[in-house]
């Protein structure tokens, strides 16, 4: 009798649970989520209003490499349409290059903490030479003032409303930095020096129906926002220089010699990388003009930016890109002969398999590349993303070539398709563009790089600790507050694990796609807001969803489901079936998977939604059971980063 005693207690102890609850249901619940009505600009559904509308900005830009002096200077010309039912009296333009300054809001900020975006060396940024303005046919020049890395103009008559048109020139130049904040610069080779070239031209700001003027300086970690329009732009070089940037280049005949423009056409047409210039073109003493210079052509329709390289030093290949419609577009790298190295060949000889493979994936997943040519470039900066255009580092091989290349591809489509504020919203950039990497990622090559994804093991105590830690920055922050240390979590993988959360334990793959898809298609070369991406989520998957974005996006909220109690129904007879309570022990209510394992072999999988959650923390299941429960464990399949797993399984006492 004693001893039965005995086991009982131990029984009853292993089945408590020690620990305070901090969930709050209602709290979790609130039925108030959204913070405004729908208007004829945004729909509550989260499509674009019946009214929706949003400014344009064209470029025509001519610009120069010097080589000697590491400088480019030319002429911008700015077509801006005023489409907001708003008369402007003045302007707001980027000019980006003024981070470079010592005097820079960003070398204050963070060249003293050091980091990726400090900078060592510093140059004049952009150095403004002249600006004019015509408006209904009247020439003047405009008065204006810089603000670090903002330009205000000064208009003499306002820019009417709804349709109002008005051309900026604007003289520029600036050196070229020898580092550039990890997003531009120059690197030294043995063949020469590779120019990467990008925030190169003043350019507008972003004026909506949110905020009106978006004029958060640039001052490292948060991105740009910008508006959509056509460009055309020109770069004049050294005829010895290989130039490659955003969008097509309109004429080859003129910048290659025949057998290099002969193998460009034949890439166009190749489902196999073609080499356009080799090696031995790079080493070769051949010049491939009589000409001092030549002038470099490039075209790009529904852009909001574009970016260019030039090197003396590229080995040149390319390959067809086959777009869903029937299109085709055509993967293009150009790197240096050190990035050649790797005697198996899995290095940047592989970058054009690479991008065409990323490319395609992307378009036949969620919304068609839209431009004539994808190009990846080898150089100093280790990953940065442009319309049509991308640079990564240039020792990059294997899996870590891919990822990043990869990475910065995916940015086609966020925030290059999809237009949101990636200088207040870092998650629905880099997180939503991690995301779909860990698909790509998945689906290149039957999964070649599958252990390279940023979503490896998102259960894992190290990476629950590190994402959900009291001392790490939420989601909804402005990049430029978020710690260093902590913004690859808070942009880059938390919004990553949020999205497969939602994917794979909400929603489902079925209903999130097609939800995430209609989000693409709803605001691509648009601009939403993080409510419109909620709304679109809601409308399409067909939940409510307000719960999900409380915990993961607007607070710190930890999961930590657990097993409080196990008992049976009648007089502790296991034949009578069994009761199992679970407690919510954290902030976040998420649905439950839940297995149980009887001693006769028998058992039970059973999904649970997040309403077991609404009226508080704990929640009593009844199972048929038929003979003692051996095991109980919750999120069996590891899907879930609980905090704390130990309490996620109970076993029989013995």
């Amino acid at each position: 009798m004693k001893k039965i005693a005995f086991s009982l207690l131990a029984f009853v102890i292993t089945c408590m649970s020690f620990a305070q609850s901090n969930y709050d249901a209602k709290e979790a619940f609130n039925p108030q989520f959204y913070p405004y009505p729908g208007t004829d600009f945004r729909s509550t559904s989260g499509e674009p209003g019946p009214k929706y509308w949003q400014n344009r900005a064209d470029y025509r830009i001519d610009c120069t490499l010097d080589t000697t002096k590491h400088s480019v200077s030319g002429e911008v010309e700015l077509t801006y349409t005023n489409n907001s039912p708003d008369n402007m009296k003045f302007l707001w333009m980027q000019v980006d290059q003024n981070i470079y300054r010592k005097d820079s809001r960003g070398s204050a900020t963070t060249t003293e903490e050091g980091g990726r975006w400090a900078n060592s060396k510093f140059t004049e940024g952009d150095v403004i030479k002249s600006i004019s303005a015509e408006y209904n046919g009247k020439k003047y020049t405009p008065k204006y003032t810089v603000s670090d890395t903002r330009m205000q103009v000064w208009l003499q008559d306002a820019l009417k409303s709804s349709g109002g048109k008005i051309k900026i020139s604007i003289q520029f130049e600036f050196e070229v930095p020898e580092y550039g904040t990890d997003r531009m610069g120059r690197l030294n080779t043995k063949n020469g020096w590779i120019y990467e070239i990008g925030q190169w031209f003043p350019r507008m700001c972003v004026y909506d129906d949110i905020q009106g003027w978006n004029v958060l300086p640039y001052v490292g970690q948060g991105e740009f926002y910008l508006e959509y329009g056509d460009i055309e732009y020109t770069v004049t070089a050294p005829s010895n220089l290989i130039v490659v940037g955003s969008g097509e280049l309109q004429n080859p005949d003129e910048c290659f010699t025949p057998d290099q423009s002969k193998k460009y056409s034949e890439a166009k047409n190749s489902d196999k990388t073609v080499t356009i210039r080799s090696e031995a073109d790079v080493t070769g003493k051949t010049m491939p003009s009589k000409k001092s210079s030549s002038t470099w052509k490039f075209k790009i329709q529904s852009t909001r930016d574009v970016a260019w390289a030039a090197s003396r030093a590229f080995i040149l290949d390319a390959a067809r890109i086959n777009l869903p419609s029937g299109k085709k577009s055509l993967a293009i790298s150009a790197y240096p002969v050190e990035s050649t190295k790797d005697k198996n060949g899995n290095d940047w000889r592989r970058s054009s398999e690479m991008v065409k493979a990323s490319i395609e994936h992307y378009s036949g997943k969620w919304f068609e590349f839209p431009y004539p040519a994808a190009t990846n470039v080898a150089g100093t900066v280790g990953g940065m993303e442009y319309p049509g255009i991308v640079f990564c580092g240039y020792n990059s091989r294997g899996g870590g070539l891919w990822g990043v290349e990869d990475h910065e591809f995916g940015h086609t489509w966020f925030p290059m398709i999809v237009g949101s504020n990636e200088r207040k919203y870092a998650w629905m950039d880099e997180g939503f563009n991690t995301f779909i990497n860990d698909l790509s990622t998945e689906a290149f090559n039957k999964g070649e790089f599958k252990h390279q994804s940023f979503f490896d093991d998102p259960t894992a105590n190290y990476v629950v600790k590190g994402t959900f830690g009291d001392k790490v920055d939420g989601l909804f922050n402005i990049p430029d507050v978020i710690q260093q240390q902590y913004l690859g979590t808070a942009a880059y993988s938390k919004p990553a694990m949020m999205l497969h959360a939602l994917r794979d334990l909400v929603l489902g793959p079925d209903r999130f796609d097609a939800a995430f898809r209609e989000y693409v298609h709803r605001w691509a070369f648009k601009h939403p807001t993080p409510w419109d991406f909620f709304h679109t989520m809601e409308n399409v998957g067909g939940e409510d969803l307000g719960w999900f974005w409380r915990g993961w996006v607007l607070n710190t909220w930890k999961i930590d489901q657990s097993v409080k109690e196990v008992k049976y129904i009648k007089n502790n007879s296991p034949e009578s079936g069994s009761q199992i309570t679970l407690e919510n022990l954290e902030k976040m209510p998420m649905p439950v998977t839940i297995l149980v394992k009887e001693a006769n072999g028998q058992e039970h999988k059973i999904n649970l939604p997040v309403e077991i959650w609404q009226r508080g923390a704990d929640y009593t299941l009844s199972l048929p059971t038929t003979s003692e429960i051996k095991e109980v464990t919750l999120d069996p399949d590891k899907k879930l980063p609980d905090w704390n797993r130990d309490n996620n399984k109970w076993k029989k006492a013995f």
